[in-house]
């Protein structure tokens, strides 16, 4: 039966997996090339049903409501900082806020005890069950799954070269000192938004070739871009050099003809990333669960589990993947008069009849099964 599987990536889905995979009486095993759980990020949300099922049957749901946040509108401003619209909290925020970083520590508490984890460390190949890292021993899996995101190590190793889609925007995000109102300040191509503790510097780009990794240099290419901005841009951009948690990348959808081949699978952003706006958090949350239930369904048959993960997911990314696009057109609308139009657009939004209920439903176009599991993992169980 197959008991070993190894996880590449530790942020959503990869511990999400674990979790369930231990639950279900496998042995997994997270590689992470960061040296830690990763902090901060923007905050992320789950809504419907399915999301929240999953994370009251992982026991994790209390803990994240202990330190949800609390979504609030954004004031759109001009230059001076004038109000102009808003943005409703309630039309954009889940059932449940938390930020990206306190998720990752809750869902690495609840499994640290029932998977090993490799930090600082990631895959270089695979050879049928045998699998290279980087700084670890060769070692031998059963099963290897990709969670290692939208420029998925795995993905590029077992499927081959693939690009993601590009949706024509590219975001920054990074803490800031101390808390502020929640603002958002729009120009053609390029807008800032401040959310308590957070900055998010978004523009409109054609696809640019740049290093994922390079932070500093992504630093320089989003300084160079807001470089004559107005309103508080000058003084986000100083807090941006000294930011500890910077994030960059691109916003992209994966569109894959298959998600797995031979022994290999991939699960959240490696597989089917929505792109902002598609709950792609909460669809990483729900794929995990469906992936182990269906490798415990099939007794380890992986090729049975992994047509089945296939065939119940799939309806569902797509859906999310269908909510993400033209994301680009809200956020950083190319023409002055586009922004006024989304401006006013705002201000209409609360009254159009059944809007409150467009992120739910997409987030309910699935049916969980309820896998027959064991009790809570055993403590340790990597070990037996």
């Amino acid at each position: 039966m197959t008991r070993k599987v190894l996880i590449v990536g530790a942020g959503i889905a990869g511990p999400a997996l674990a979790y369930w995979l231990a639950r279900h009486g496998f042995r997994p095993t997270v590689v992470e090339r960061h040296p830690g759980p990763r902090e901060g990020g923007q905050a992320v949300d789950f809504r419907g049903v399915p999301q929240l099922t999953v994370l009251d049957r992982m026991g994790v749901l209390p803990a994240i409501r202990a330190v949800q946040t609390r979504p609030e509108p954004i004031a759109i401003v001009d230059e001076r900082g004038r109000r102009l619209s808003a943005l409703p909290a309630e039309l954009f925020g889940g059932e449940v806020e938390i930020l990206r970083g306190d998720l990752a520590r809750i869902l690495h508490e609840a499994t640290r005890d029932v998977a090993e984890y490799i930090h600082d460390d990631t895959i270089t190949g695979l050879d049928g069950r045998e699998v290279t890292f980087e700084r670890t021993p060769p070692r031998s899996f059963d099963l290897v799954v990709g969670a290692d995101g939208t420029h998925s190590a795995v993905r590029a190793l077992a499927f081959g070269p693939s690009r993601p889609r590009h949706l024509g925007m590219y975001g920054a995000i990074f803490s800031v000192p101390g808390h502020h109102a929640s603002q958002m300040y729009s120009m053609p191509g390029r807008s800032a938004t401040v959310i308590g503790g957070r900055a998010m510097l978004d523009f409109a780009s054609p696809e640019l070739d740049h290093d994922h990794r390079d932070v500093n240099a992504q630093k320089a290419l989003v300084a160079n871009v807001f470089a004559d901005a107005g309103w508080r841009v000058p003084a986000l951009l100083e807090a941006m050099w000294q930011a500890p948690d910077f994030y960059f990348d691109a916003a992209a959808q994966v569109k894959l003809d298959r998600w797995a081949k031979g022994r290999v699978a991939l699960v959240g952003d490696a597989g089917y990333a929505p792109g902002p706006g598609g709950m792609g958090t909460g669809l990483a949350i729900v794929g995990a669960y469906v992936l182990a239930g269906e490798l415990a369904a099939a007794g380890g048959d992986h090729e049975t589990a992994f047509a089945r993960y296939e065939q119940r997911l799939r309806p569902y990314a797509e859906t999310c993947q269908k909510q993400a696009q033209g994301g680009e057109q809200f956020l950083v609308p190319r023409k002055r008069h586009q922004i006024w139009l989304r401006n006013q657009a705002m201000r209409m939004l609360p009254y159009v009849p059944g809007i409150k209920g467009m992120g739910t439903k997409a987030a309910n176009a699935i049916a969980l099964e309820d896998y027959a599991s064991a009790a809570p993992p055993r403590q340790d169980c990597h070990r037996c």
